[in-house]
This record gives structure tokens, C-alpha cells and sequence, in this order.
């Protein structure tokens, strides 16, 4: 008997496809309770857990829900991004993304001298700890987003170049 009073209180909600049977496509239905899918012609039926009642005394604060956890700065970038190869050893993980995206910015809005100059600045701030060979701070570069045409190739950036 217990079991049968249970089952009547159990919300349940009901997901169906209106699309045409033996189309391609998938409803999906979100919700706070999980995700279901259906296809095409399918007819789901999804179980809600009863929610506890609480007194109003009870009720979460706006301050307790705000206090999810941040996302990291790493959630600003591409997932399959790779990070700045030069980052300095002393920068903190929480700051190493935000060097990435400062660098990323530089090489696509600036012109090689500026590039270059900036660079030096990050090195004496202890942001980046550039190589010594001119040829693979280009490399990273390009691969950050900095132009290789005219005024941006490698000899260019060789005569700007200071690592010290």
C-alpha cells in the first residue's frame, strides 16, 4: 500500500516527438531533473523526484545560490587550445589564460615592433620568459595568431627581437 501512495506522489512529465516518424531528427529536453532524447515518433515519459517542502525560514538566500562555484578563466578559452608556450614558471595557473589572451590580442592588433617591445615588457614583469633563439618566439608567435606576410616575416621580427 505504501508502495502505491508513493508512485501517486512521483510527478512525472512526459516528453513527446511531434516530428514525422523516419525523419532525422532528435528532440531534446532539458530540465533540472536530467536530458532526454527522443526520436522521431517516440513517446517519453520522465520521472520528477518530489521536491522537499520547506518552511520560508528555510529557503535558500539569493547569496547562497549565487555562491556556485566561478568558472576558472581557463572557460575563455577554445577547448583544444593550447597555451602560450612561454609563459613564465612563476605565474600562477589561475593567471597563465589570462597571459594567453593578453598575448593573443598583442600578436593579432600590433605591428612587429610593438610585438617585440611588449614582449620585453612581459619578460621584465616576469609574465613570459622568452627564448633565446628569434626563430622559435616566431614560430610561437604565428601560431598564436601573429601575420607572417608582408612586414611580419621572420627576418623582421629577428631585427626587433631582444630576449634580455
Amino acid at each position: 500500500m505504501e508502495e502505491k501512495e508513493m508512485k501517486e506522489k512521483k510527478e512525472t512529465r512526459s516528453v513527446v516527438n511531434h516530428y514525422e516518424p523516419g525523419s532525422n531528427c532528435q528532440v531534446f529536453n532539458g530540465n533540472n531533473y536530467g536530458c532526454v532524447f527522443a526520436m522521431p515518433g517516440a513517446n517519453v515519459t520522465q520521472q520528477v523526484p518530489p521536491q522537499p517542502s520547506q518552511h520560508p525560514s528555510q529557503q535558500p538566500s539569493a547569496e547562497a545560490e549565487n555562491n556556485e562555484p566561478q568558472p576558472s578563466s581557463q572557460a575563455n578559452h577554445e577547448p583544444n587550445e593550447e597555451l602560450f608556450h612561454f609563459i613564465h614558471p612563476s605565474v600562477d595557473e589561475d593567471q597563465e589564460w589570462a597571459i594567453h589572451r593578453e598575448v593573443k590580442r598583442l600578436v593579432k592588433r600590433n605591428g612587429v615592433q610593438e610585438i617585440c617591445l611588449y614582449l620585453k615588457q612581459m619578460a621584465t614583469e616576469k609574465k613570459v620568459l622568452l627564448p633565446q633563439m628569434p626563430s622559435v618566439a616566431y614560430a610561437e608567435l604565428v601560431r598564436m595568431g601573429m601575420p607572417c606576410g608582408e612586414g611580419f616575416n621572420e627576418s623582421t621580427f629577428r631585427k626587433y627581437y631582444v630576449n634580455k
